[in-house]
């Protein structure tokens, strides 16, 4: 059975979210689980209604910097990448670490249970254009995405060091990104060099912009042929690339599920606004601390999708 009620972003006040008059038949829906199980992954996939087909489907996910990272369980996602018959896809990072380079990416990740990852990136890399973008005229990607007919876009949604938070949008900017892609996102087009990115960080509203503008790249690439979901589990106010991440303080809410990413991340975001639970309040500095709303409305105006939906609760 399925409960649906209509829900506004406005509720944090981010000032770009469509007004109430909008009819709740036009809005994107969001469709939501409590129980954070295998079976229920399963369930949000199939509610939205859009098969993940093709001879190549792509797993998005993050496979996490180090045992102490709180990326997602593979216990929990297997079910969902065998019944897509999908291939864990990622990029190299920009930063030194454990997966700066393909060799020590693909053991960190093969670690934490990701058997058969593509690092897309590892035999170089592919441009595709933004239009009419903020700062980017190009998202700089791993070459191997182009193989992949369909994209899962799997994401824990949690805090991030860097963009305040983490869910869909970031894993198709920052994680289709090839290092060098990444340099240019966090540069806001200053340089292509993974090995320049810190010298040349961009101001803060100018990276979260970036990064919308790398996800329209994408999105204009997949057209209909990408889905979103968000886990929210170990809601550490840091990000499964950081390697030390700070304890979670707000409990486990669920898995959230939409075909628009501003929609779905926003309902998750929403959720940790409405919530009872006092730990929110440290990943709600988080993201107000970096602005991180700022994507979501960067996102909204490139017509990415919106952060007012309906939200549907699927009875368990």
């Amino acid at each position: 059975m399925l409960c649906g009620t209509a829900c506004s972003g406005a509720a944090s006040g981010t000032g770009n979210a469509a007004t109430d008059s909008v009819a709740a038949d036009t809005l994107p829906t969001v469709y939501y689980i409590k129980d954070i199980t295998p079976e229920n992954l399963v369930k949000v996939y199939e509610a939205l209604g859009r098969k993940a087909t093709g001879n190549k489907v792509g797993v998005k996910i993050s496979s996490g910097e180090s045992a102490k990272s709180n990326q997602l369980d593979t216990a929990l996602i297997n079910p969902l990448v065998r019944l897509v018959n999908g291939t864990f896809i990622e990029c190299n990072t920009a930063y030194a670490g454990n997966r700066n380079t393909t060799e020590q990416h693909r053991k960190t990740a093969i670690e934490h249970g990701y058997i058969g990852i593509d690092i897309m990136d590892a035999d170089g890399q592919v441009e595709l254009p933004v239009d009419s973008g903020l700062h980017l005229t190009k998202d700089i990607v791993g070459k191997n995405f182009l193989d992949y007919d369909f994209i899962v876009v799997l994401s824990h949604f949690k805090g991030h060091q860097m963009a305040g938070f983490g869910g869909a949008l970031k894993n198709i900017s920052i994680g289709i990104a090839s290092s060098d892609g990444k340099a240019y996102i966090h540069t806001g087009g200053k340089t292509e060099k993974h090995e320049e990115i810190w010298d040349n960080t961009a101001e803060q509203n100018t990276f979260l912009e970036s990064m919308a503008d790398a996800c329209k790249a994408i999105i204009a690439h997949t057209g209909d042929n990408i889905l979103y979901i968000n886990v929210a589990n170990n809601l550490s106010v840091d990000c499964d690339c950081n390697g030390n991440p700070a304890k979670p303080e707000m409990k486990d809410f669920g898995i959230l599920a939409s075909l628009d990413p501003v929609a779905l991340d926003r309902a998750c975001i929403d959720m940790v606004l409405n919530s009872d639970d006092h730990g929110k309040e440290h990943l709600i500095e988080r993201i107000n601390s970096r602005n991180g709303m700022h994507m979501l409305d960067a996102a909204e105006a490139h017509g990415l999708g919106k952060q007012r939906y309906n939200l549907v609760t699927i009875e368990e």
